[in-house]
Parts: structure tokens; sequence; C-alpha cells
């Protein structure tokens, strides 16, 4: 199924018609059922003007919303994952349709560049550049952009990671939270040296050499503080770099990477809260939808507080 199918499919479960997302459907082929039905909202795609060319993404807005509130949201930007080698946005429709409905802001998920057709750092480089765009472009389209989050799961949890570093070095846009789920933060180390705590973790150390050599060819690049913030050769102070969520898996062979980035966020007072989710293993969310939705709730739930927290006066 295309994009803009899931798109189309998006919007029709906004609409209350009896269809079912991407993830919905191969789910559905498994016997499970659809992952969070309930939580509605229209989608709508946009091109957003970047040096590498036009990125696509879709913005999830939520249905149900009080007549008098603002009609400007709070906006978060999510990254989905994939190894960076694979355009995998539609996987993360559950996740945006659920934060659009639970948070209540505006949830803008982006289509960036993958390798080996952009090697790093283009997709760092762009997710920057689309968040710059979405701060200077909300009124226009329904959004707070004065308002904003990023968040990301696995690849686009390193590159949320890697736009509030260069926010950080910019000085610009203000991001109130950045929320990182099993992000990969340290592709100095090959994945065959990090340990996991499973019998059979869904990581394998194939995958390391397969995504890394695609992304980063250039193993001496690999160290750059866009791609591997959690390696020890990365020594920046990062005193005054958005507040983070970390999120790890017990079982998962990153677990390391976003441990160790936590303990960096904690030393400059930028750590919000640091889970590890028992049980749980790279990705889990494709799959265990009980344990996703309990992490999805606590994420809407720091997503409202911020939104709170910079909620403009009456």
């Amino acid at each position: 199924m295309s994009v803009l199918s899931s798109v189309r499919v998006a919007s029709a479960v906004a609409l209350g018609m009896q269809r079912l997302s991407p993830v919905g459907i191969r789910l559905a082929a498994r016997g499970k059922p659809t992952p969070f039905p309930e939580c509605r909202a229209d989608v709508e795609e946009i091109s957003v003007p970047t040096a590498l060319g036009p990125a696509r993404a879709f913005v999830y807005r939520p249905v149900d919303r009080d007549p008098g509130a603002d009609p400007n949201l709070p906006v978060h930007v999510n990254f989905h994952g994939g190894g960076y080698v694979m355009r995998d946005v539609q996987l993360d429709d559950p996740l945006c349709r659920y934060l659009a409905a639970e948070a209540g802001v505006v949830v803008v998920n982006v289509d960036y560049v993958v390798a080996p057709q952009h090697r790093f750092p283009a997709a760092p480089h762009q997710a920057y550049e689309v968040v710059r765009w979405i701060t200077d472009h909300g009124e226009a389209n329904g959004w707070d952009g004065t308002r904003l989050t990023v968040g990301g799961q696995s690849a686009g949890g390193a590159l949320a990671a890697a736009v509030a570093r260069q926010a950080l070095e910019h000085g610009d846009p203000l991001i109130g939270l950045q929320v990182l789920h099993y992000p990969p933060l340290d592709l100095v180390t090959h994945a065959r040296d990090k340990v996991a705590a499973g019998t059979n973790p869904m990581i394998k150390p194939w995958m390391g050499d397969v995504f890394d050599n695609a992304y980063i060819p250039d193993p001496a690049m690999r160290a750059d503080r866009l791609a591997s913030p959690a390696n020890a050769a990365d020594d920046a102070d990062l005193t005054g770099i958005a507040p983070a969520v970390v999120l790890t898996c017990e079982l998962d062979r990153l677990r390391g990477d976003g441990e160790a980035y936590a303990v960096r966020l904690r030393a400059v007072g930028a750590l919000v809260a640091h889970v590890d989710i028992p049980g749980a293993d790279h990705a889990y969310d494709m799959d265990d939808l009980e344990t996703a939705r309990r992490t999805y709730a606590f994420i809407a739930e720091r997503l409202r507080e911020v939104a709170q927290q910079s909620a403009p006066s009456a």
C-alpha cells in the first residue's frame, strides 16, 4: 500500500468509516486487533521545502476539540524509524493518531530522505530544516510553532536528538521536549559489541553492517555528534539542550545507547525522564499493543505537560 493510500485510510478512520491503517491491515492479517481505532485524526499531506528537495509530511489534527480552544495547537514533529534506509513513515500512523487525539496536539509525521541515495548527514540536516520550517509556518497551517516538541522511534529518535543538537548549536528553534524512543545513538560501537538482555534480540549484528554501511560508509564519520551523541568521542557541553524523555527497552541491543545518553543529559539538567520498558525489545510497539498503549499514554502526558507550561496567557 502506498503512503498516499495510508493517508486516505487514516482520513477515513477520522470520518468514522470502518477502514484500517496500513499497520492495522498488517495486524489484521496476523489476527491481531486494529491499533487504537478510537483515536481519530484528520490527516493532510503537505510538502516542506528543503535544500534536498521537498520533504513530504503528514499532518494529524485532533478531531474532538473544545470549540473555544486555541485554534493553533502545539505541534509535535515525529520522525519514523527504519535504520536510516527505509521510508516507513506510514508505520507511525497509530502513534501519530494517538498523540493527536490524546495529547491534543498537531502531529507532523516527516518522510525524510534515506540512504544510500542520501547518506549522512543528509537526513539530520533535512530534519532540522523541516523543523525550522514548521516553526516558522505555524500560523498559516493551523499550529503554534512556538510550542514545539520533537520525537521519533529508533532511527527517528536519533534524528530527533540530532535536531535538538542543531537547535542548541544554532540557538533556535526553541524545543520544549525531545522524545527519544529506543534510539541508536552510538554508531561507533558495532552492534555485535552491544549487549542484549534477550536470547533472540530483534536487532541482529548483521543489521548494523547493512544499515551503518549504507548510512555512513566511512567509519571515521560515525563519531559525528549528529550520529553518535552517546559515544565518548562526543564530549561537548550540552548545557541548554532541549529537555528530553528517553525510552529504552529491557531486551533491546540498543538499550545501552539510550542509557548512556540519558546519563549525559541528566548531567546537564536536561533529562525529564528515562523509562526502561520491562520485557520489551526494539520496535515492540509494532506488535505488543498493550505495552505500546501504556508507552504512548506516557508520551502523550509529557506532551500535554509541555503544552500547558507554554500555553499563551489569556
